[in-house]
Formats: structure tokens, sequence, C-alpha cells
């Protein structure tokens, strides 16, 4: 099947979604996405840390931003 936009074809979303690598690595970039978010805009996050939650000030958000 062809986009209506495009003229390649479609990837198959379900073969996508059977690639553990496709997957890990698209969950990874949107961690990253999200965490270099919360540390540019000043945010704190909520971790899982022995045992309990800890939250995190932005400093303290452990990301590669160059990555």
């Amino acid at each position: 099947m062809l986009n209506a936009e495009r003229s390649e074809p479609r990837p198959d979303v379900d073969a996508l979604l059977r690639d553990e690598a496709v997957v890990t690595a698209a969950l990874a970039k949107g961690v990253r996405k999200a965490l270099l978010e919360h540390k540019k805009l000043g945010h704190s996050i909520a971790v899982w840390q022995d045992g309990k939650v800890v939250v995190l000030p932005p400093e303290a958000i452990p990301v590669d931003e160059d990555a």
C-alpha cells in the first residue's frame, strides 16, 4: 500500500513492533528526549531508587546531551 502523500511504500508496522531492537531504540530515544526536555525546562523528575521514589532536581537528571 502506498502513502497518498509519498510514493514509497509504508513501513510494515507489525514487523517493526516485532523487532526488539527497533522498539528498544525508539523507547530509548523517547526517554532521552523527555529527560532532556525536563532538564532544559528546569523540571524535576521522579525515579525509583533503592526501593523508594526519589525526586531528582533538573541538574541531577542523568542524560547525555550530546548523544
